[in-house]
């Protein structure tokens, strides 16, 4: 990076380029590559250190059961519902577009999203967080008020969570010691939960990324893809096939020899900044295997995250069928209001129904996991709900605003292209 800004420095300091009318550019360059650099340095030179030691690894407890199925929000709930609300109103919303443009998110709206403390709620208070207790529920309910603002700010400002809920969850005493204070902090790192890959048809429980023991620990190879804000992130939260054992988590620093990051922009999510992760024989100590190599964490990984991505889709459909209502009132064709035709009434009537339909199955599954209970098949039917339906209603969406749904003016295109991502992604989030 040194050489690269003397380079920059010299050619800015010549003489030619104001022959040429370039002072400008050139002035621009330097201050756009040093600020990268700077940037890139400082999320690759954190250091996690453990401030204190712990004789047993520190948990949420669970959250009371009184047997009854009541999905109705507490007081404490309603009220964190209404404040991200406002958050996604007043900050993402009329962010997203220029997040979109841009490919990532302004680091002024991530701190802002960090003020908010969203990633302390899934750390104890004990450690410095805010959380009392476990609650998926709790965890559902901000992600769809934040994907309410925009479906790609709502996952940069997520993932740094995902991370810090999963070291709670399954972290051993080290671990938790060594990472959980800096998410307890001010400025928290920001974080990523690694699982997907770019593979065709990709089974999360079929990883191609290979991890074998050495007598140090362990050697990771393999590609993943779509990992949101890969070029800033400090952690990673890595998912890979352990010999013998299966799909496993990994803690990853930033740091660490062997890992390269690729920018990869998609058809969505482009506000999250995604990447390609490429581990080229990185080795891992012992102490970095997360919840033992269990297979039931994994498995609990992944059910979690998939809950994640149908609230992201519940918020964003429900942000779509908000801006839809009163534009087709107000849309006048032919005399009359566009809702007068029953195409366009009926049309929003099962977009409504498919929403509650969403926002119950994936509450129902988030509150079996909340008990303790198997929650798997209920995730399984959330899932393929969402990722139907959330697609059909981001093209519907674009189809009621006619050629205003075509053009960036309107959100409906942004929402159909982030809402294609519900039934092929995995990890990123966790609730």
């Amino acid at each position: 990076m040194g050489l690269g800004l003397r380079a920059l420095n010299r050619m800015a300091a010549s003489s030619a380029i104001d022959k040429l009318g370039l002072r400008k550019p050139a002035e621009k360059m330097v201050y756009g590559a040093s600020r990268a650099g700077f940037a890139t340095a400082g999320a690759a030179n954190r250091v996690f250190k453990s401030t204190q030691q712990f004789l047993q690894p520190v948990r949420l407890q669970a959250r009371a059961n009184d047997g009854l199925f009541d999905l109705t929000p507490s007081a404490e709930q309603d009220m964190l519902r209404d404040t991200c609300r406002q958050f996604a109103a007043e900050q993402l919303r009329p962010a997203a577009l220029s997040a979109d443009t841009r490919g990532r998110a302004s680091p002024e709206l991530l701190d802002a999203a960090n003020d908010l403390g969203l990633h302390l709620l899934g750390v104890p208070e004990s450690l410095g967080g805010a959380g009392q207790e476990r609650s998926v529920v709790t965890g559902v309910i901000v992600a769809e008020a934040l994907a309410h603002g925009d479906l790609g700010l709502a996952l940069a400002c997520l993932a740094p969570s995902a991370v810090s809920t999963a070291l709670v969850l399954w972290g051993r005493s080290e671990q938790q010691a060594r990472y959980l204070p800096a998410f307890a902090s001010d400025k928290a790192p920001a974080a990523t939960l690694v699982i997907q890959e770019p593979a065709a048809l990709f089974d999360p429980f079929r990883l191609s990324t290979q991890a074998r023991r050495t007598p140090d620990g362990y050697v990771l190879e393999g590609v993943k893809s779509l990992v949101p804000r890969a070029a800033d992130a400090e952690l990673f939260l890595i998912a890979a096939h352990l010999e013998g054992r299966g799909p496993t988590l990994f803690t990853l620093e930033s740091s660490n020899p062997g890992l390269s990051l690729h920018a990869e922009p998609a058809m969505g999510l482009r506000a999250a900044a995604t990447g390609r992760l490429v581990l080229d024989r990185v080795a891992l100590p012992h102490e970095a295997l997360l919840g033992q190599g269990e297979a039931q964490v994994y498995a609990d990984c992944v059910n979690l995250a998939r809950l994640a991505w149908c609230a992201l889709a519940v918020g964003t459909a429900q942000a779509a069928l908000d801006y839809l209502v009163p534009y087709v009132n107000e849309r006048i064709a032919f005399g009359e209001p566009v809702s007068h035709r029953q195409s366009v009434a009926f049309a929003l009537a099962n977009m409504a129904i498919d929403i509650e339909s969403m926002r119950l199955l994936t509450w129902r599954a988030a509150s079996r996991a909340e008990q303790g209970h198997e929650f798997a098949e209920q995730t399984a039917l959330a899932r393929q709900l969402c990722a139907q339906q959330a697609a059909r209603i981001g093209s519907d969406a674009v189809q009621l605003l006619g050629g205003h749904g075509f053009v960036k003016e309107h959100p409906a295109e942004r929402w159909y292209r982030d809402l294609r991502a519900v039934g092929l992604m995995e990890g990123a989030v966790l609730v």
